[in-house]
């Protein structure tokens, strides 16, 4: 089973939903960069469950302990290891599903692959495993702000059918972001979020939504053609985060509906570099970053586990009702936010590494 990503930038992660910890360790990151366990916890910080009650209420600080590769708060080129201890762990809340593969969970399918799968929790396949993304994501955001000033910011753009307006990507924040429970930038629209949210979590059932996130200040000509185009790897990225169901960059499919010739991005002088009119492109041109803002969306399905009974089959194939336990977010898309920035973040750390090469 794979748990490294990247190629000259590497993020392995470990560590189960109900294990002892979890964490990363970051291969390949450059010497003497400023780093300190609190430039990382501020990501976790909103990543972590328990945040407010739209989440699960799983009471884990997830506080991050630098173990390797930091001395005297600065990078030494060697891998960094990070770990963040599991406390609120409650295995037993999965001893009715220990024969009961649970509906669009990875139980059924970790099984056939390995032939034994983690106890509880969902194990590799929980959310929890992304924590140690979050850590690494935000030793590679440093690298990418100090090196290039590079800006990451994601959001709530969509909660079930309730769509935010588009904001000004050169303008959104993530104070601004983060002013709202459900991390919409709109005030009105988040209301809405919110109260949807609230009203699945009274029903038992679960919500699913859309992230939009903008990277700002991106140099031309990260990306790798032909097989490792920039939004090849952001795909792969994106779709890599659990309940992850959906990638579109720029225009996306709303693209598919135009044509050409509103479609196409005409070339203007913008200072000292050329730009575009517009940015349908989503800041990727024949798979290389062309200095305008990355844009793109990722759409995440309703939470797999719900309160709600459901008909579903044992591992023997009887027929049973399965309703969910243990504490679960009925919308992941607030908490969400963060793994969206992470995981663009290790994606162009390593497209910068690589087009750094070529000099």
């Amino acid at each position: 089973m794979s748990s490294t990503f990247g190629s000259l930038f590497k993020v392995t992660t470990f560590g189960e939903s109900h294990s002892k910890g979890v964490g990363a360790v970051v291969d390949g990151c450059p010497s003497n960069l400023s780093l300190c366990e609190a430039d990382i916890q501020k990501q976790l910080d909103r990543r972590k469950p328990g945040q407010s009650r739209l989440t699960t209420q799983r009471k884990e600080a997830d506080q991050v302990t630098i173990l390797s590769g930091v001395e005297n708060n600065l990078t030494l080129g060697t891998p960094i290891g990070m770990i963040i201890l599991n406390q609120d762990q409650r295995p037993e809340d999965y001893n009715h599903v220990s024969e009961i593969p649970r509906p669009s969970h990875g139980d059924y399918t970790y099984q056939m692959k390995y032939g034994i799968r983690a106890a509880s929790g969902g194990g590799r396949a929980s959310a929890r495993e992304t924590t140690g993304r979050v850590a690494a994501g935000a030793v590679a955001e440093i690298y990418l702000s100090r090196a290039f000033g590079v800006e990451i910011v994601a959001w709530v753009s969509a909660v079930g059918t309730i769509t935010a307006p588009d904001p000004d990507v050169q303008a959104v924040s993530r104070e601004g972001v983060d002013e709202s429970l459900v991390r919409c930038p709109d005030f009105e629209t988040s209301v809405k979020m919110v109260e949807a949210i609230e009203e699945v979590k009274f029903e038992k059932d679960s919500l699913g939504g859309i992230i939009t996130c903008v990277c700002r200040n991106v140099p031309a000509g990260w990306g790798e053609p032909v097989f490792d185009k920039a939004e090849a790897k952001l795909a792969q990225a994106m779709l890599s985060i659990p309940a992850a169901k959906g990638f579109e960059i720029g225009s996306g499919f709303t693209g598919t509906r135009m044509r050409g010739s509103a479609h196409n991005d005409r070339f203007v002088q913008k200072g000292d570099r050329l730009g575009t009119l517009t940015n349908f492109s989503g800041g990727i041109q024949a798979g290389i970053t062309n200095g305008e803002p990355v844009v793109f969306n990722v759409a995440f399905k309703p939470t797999a586990t719900i309160g709600t009974p459901q008909d579903t089959a044992d591992f023997a194939g009887n027929i049973v009702s399965l309703a969910g336990k243990g504490r679960h977010d009925p919308c992941v898309l607030p908490r969400a936010v963060p793994i969206v920035e992470a995981m663009a973040a290790m994606v162009l750390a390593d497209l910068a590494l690589i087009q750094e090469t070529r000099k």
